[in-house]
């Protein structure tokens, strides 16, 4: 996991030492989000089986990709739940959906909360440095060549990702109280454009979290196990000497730090 040394460098005066990354609640609102996300998605589709197993008309076809009245594909197909074994078990979706949705909401609030309290929002929000920055960096983790980012935790895309996700987890948490209770919460519903609208928005948001995870996993294993170490133990190995400033041994890349 370690790359190869600098040629200008002298191995007798280099040494390791441990740095620290990520604190203790953030690892553990990290550690506590994850099965819950996954378990919120896996209910969630034994919701949405209700809706792909019925022949509906265009007009009700709320989970579709399509133009105009074509559908091309229903979202998802029935196999696609059989497949899972996820057919059959609206019910049961509805009740372990509401149930993680109070870990979610909590874990969430809990997340932006220590951000905001212990001053680690700098480190995630986007600043003027990342907006200029960000294209370049994307550029580069597609081209397999992350630009280093010497003095920030995150690099650019990492920054518009977790910000994202706060944005995302909220927009989930908002559409998804407003089609649970219309009635209870009807000015949020109706905030949000109605029942079907807030539907729509809920699954989207729902499929961009699912991108989010599988980009995120995929720059995570692309890192290497010193950054997954930072998440588990709060701290990576850095290679320093006397002749040049510590340095990470495994640069981070864009996805590739936890949230």
């Amino acid at each position: 996991m370690i790359p190869p040394l600098p040629p200008e460098a002298d191995p007798s005066r280099l040494t390791l030492k441990v740095e620290e990354r990520h604190p203790l609640a953030i690892r553990w609102i990290h550690w506590i989000g994850f099965p819950v996300l996954f378990f919120m998605i896996w209910s969630g589709l034994m919701i949405y089986w209700a809706d792909s197993a019925t022949d509906y008309t265009y007009e009700h076809q709320v989970y579709r990709i399509g133009f105009g009245s074509f559908t091309l594909i229903r979202l998802f197909p029935p196999a696609f739940y059989r497949l899972f074994r996820l057919d059959g078990h609206f019910t049961r979706g509805l009740g372990l959906h509401a149930m993680f949705m109070w870990v979610f909401a909590i874990n969430g609030i809990a997340y932006v909360a220590f951000l905001a309290i212990s001053g680690q929002w700098r480190s995630i929000l986007p600043d003027g440095q990342a907006f200029c920055d960000v294209l370049a960096t994307v550029r580069a983790e597609l081209s397999g060549r992350p630009v280093p980012h010497p003095g920030r935790k995150y690099n650019a895309a990492q920054r518009f990702a977790y910000s994202a996700s706060i944005l995302m987890g909220a927009g989930t948490l908002l559409t998804g109280i407003a089609i649970w209770k219309p009635t209870s919460f009807g000015p949020l519903t109706t905030l949000l454009g109605g029942y079907q609208t807030a539907r729509w928005l809920h699954f989207w948001l729902t499929m961009g979290f699912c991108l989010f995870i599988c980009v995120h996993v995929l720059q995570v294993l692309r890192s290497g196990w010193n950054n997954l170490r930072g998440m588990i133990c709060g701290a990576i190995l850095v290679r320093s000497s006397n002749l040049e400033s510590a340095q990470i041994v495994a640069e981070p890349s864009a996805g590739g730090q936890s949230e």
